[in-house]
């Protein structure tokens, strides 16, 4: 009986894994889903942080409506593109300037989850 428990645990876990990467974005659904749209990543305190994806590669941002300005500047912009099916970005001045990448999964109608390449995860509301 436990063998088949085990048997059962572990091809449900692979079914999910496999199900959740059906659903990673690849190149064709960002530059369809991301660009030229507002990203509003929901904050940990609660509110929502917007970055905008330009077509032209540029983004930008701002954390007037969440207070940041008083720890950080409250808007910056950089450039964003896209590298082995992650959305990548770099700001002036946020995150001292370094280069970030991020996994991409669709999880309902106009959300995504994020997955930094530094481990970090969050959820997103795609605007217009």
């Amino acid at each position: 009986m436990h063998k088949i428990a085990i048997v059962f645990l572990g091809t449900t876990i692979s079914s999910l894994a496999a199900a959740a990467e059906a659903n990673q974005m690849k190149e064709a659904d960002i530059r369809s889903l991301i660009i030229g749209k507002t990203i509003y990543l929901a904050a940990p305190m609660g509110g929502e942080f917007p970055l905008n994806y330009h077509p032209s590669g540029e983004v930008d941002g701002s954390g007037k409506a969440l207070g940041l300005g008083k720890f950080i500047q409250p808007t910056d912009k950089g450039h964003w593109w896209i590298q082995s099916d992650k959305l990548c970005q770099q700001f002036k001045v946020w995150y001292d300037g370094s280069a970030m990448c991020f996994d991409l999964t669709e999880t309902g109608p106009d959300k995504v989850k994020w997955i930094r390449d530094n481990g970090d995860t969050g959820t997103a509301r795609i605007g217009n």
